[in-house]
């Protein structure tokens, strides 16, 4: 059961990381923003980079020509994953 879990967690994981990874190549390739698969893209990730994008905007990397939101992002997201996991492990 534990090893389910773990696994379906980090499977979302990745997945989120999938998603944010595919919307930075997308954003390097000039698609519309009415197609459909770009925003389903931005949909699913927006939640995730648009605070982080803030937070940025607020620091001392605000204003650069790059945006390393989606780089914060799966760095955030490893992090968060090896918490619930390792809460996970220490529960059974």
């Amino acid at each position: 059961m534990q090893i389910l879990l773990i696994q379906t967690v980090s499977t979302f994981f990745k997945l989120l990381e999938f998603l944010i990874f595919a919307r930075v190549i997308l954003s390097w390739i000039p698609i519309g923003r009415n197609n459909s698969l770009v925003q389903l893209l931005y949909t699913l990730t927006e939640p995730i980079l648009s605070p982080i994008r803030s937070l940025l905007d607020k620091s001392p990397l605000g204003g650069m020509m790059l945006d390393f939101s989606a780089w914060f992002a799966v760095i955030l997201l490893y992090f968060v994953e090896m918490l619930i996991i390792n809460a996970l492990m220490g529960l059974f």
